[in-house]
């Protein structure tokens, strides 16, 4: 099978527990009682932590939470790279946020936790954490460093969707309104977009990857939810199958998971991965397959990789990319390109 891919990178980093597919009510954070912004408690996996002014010098350890600060108007002075390799961090749906500011310095995830000396020497006044799999140990030393944000304990690790990104960023720079406001812009987006498509609602759907395998996307993932909130449904019996993780890999025996509507793969190379997927005798027979029902994303793309982000930046440019996509795959016609 291909080599890793960036979309399942998070599996050599943790494996993750389960919970159910809606987003959780938002995170209770509490505020002065004189009303300002500040002070602010955020909770967290491992407990709370107040934030006394508008933080100047942000640090993020999560992996993609630089795009709900950029689109509050914040230039992280630091970024983590999961993938990509764009300059600091920052995919080209969120370059134009720099405004011609500072590129942030990026601190590399090697899978042995944050870079603790060199998050030290940028003295920064907030780290963030939401989107990560932080131990307590990592928490703990991080937060002599600045006070730190984990990750949420209501979901899994690298698991909070991406309202609740965006929400939790916001009140922690002083700015939850203006992160309300995006967020309702988005999923106006994505209202509008159902009432344009509405074969997506009720269809089944599935996110895959050639990894070790055949690797499957669960409900807890956030690329399971994107397709949920365009309307899609996923396969009957596929968090059974995958157990309490956000992901996991089936057996050729249960390749019936991935005869869905629509099956959404990240490959290494279109071509290539197709050729591959199609030169097994098992998957090859399938509905989706023999219908057309089946879209390639190719990774170290920016389509591909806005997917695997799925940010309050970057969901306005998967949906002018992918919808047409999917649509195309859905329509009933086997000769309609998905390409």
């Amino acid at each position: 099978m291909t080599r890793p891919l960036a979309l399942v990178a998070l599996v050599l980093i943790t494996i993750v527990g389960c919970g159910s597919t809606a987003p959780a009510p938002p995170a209770a954070a509490t505020r002065a009682a004189s009303g300002g912004a500040f002070p602010v408690t955020l909770p967290h996996k491992y407990g709370s932590t107040t934030i006394t002014a508008a933080p100047q010098r942000v640090v993020t350890v999560g992996l993609l939470e630089q795009d709900s600060l950029l689109a509050l108007g914040i230039v992280p002075v630091a970024t983590t790279e999961w993938f990509g390799g764009y300059p600091g961090a920052i995919g080209p749906w969120a370059e134009d946020r720099l405004g011609g500011g500072t590129v942030p310095q990026v601190l590399k995830d090697t899978g042995s936790g944050p870079q603790f000396e060199k998050i030290a020497a940028l003295k920064p006044d907030l780290i963030l954490g939401l989107y990560s799999g932080l131990t307590k140990e990592q928490y703990d030393t991080l937060s002599k460093i600045a006070p730190t944000v984990a990750q949420p304990k209501e979901y899994i690790d690298y698991g909070i969707p991406w309202q609740e990104v965006t929400k939790r960023v916001g009140t922690a720079v002083g700015k939850p309104a203006d992160a309300d406001k995006l967020i309702k812009d988005v999923e106006a987006r994505f209202v509008q977009v159902q009432k344009e498509h509405p074969e997506f609602k009720g269809a089944t759907g599935l996110m895959a990857t050639l990894y070790e395998g055949y690797f499957v996307f669960g409900s807890q993932d956030p690329r399971s939810r994107l397709l949920g909130s365009l309307g899609f449904q996923l396969p009957t019996g596929l968090d059974q199958a995958i157990g309490d993780k956000f992901g996991a890999n089936i057996s050729r025996e249960r390749l019936d998971l991935v005869d869905t509507g629509v099956v959404v793969w990240s490959v290494t190379d279109a071509a290539k991965g197709q050729a591959e997927l199609h030169g097994d005798s098992i998957y090859s027979k399938l509905d989706v397959v023999k219908e057309g029902r089946e879209v390639y994303l190719p990774e170290n793309t920016p389509p591909s990789d806005a997917v695997a982000f799925l940010t309050v930046l970057s969901l306005p440019y998967v949906l002018d990319t992918l919808v047409p996509r999917l649509a195309a795959a859905v329509d009933g016609d086997p000769a309609t390109k998905t390409s």
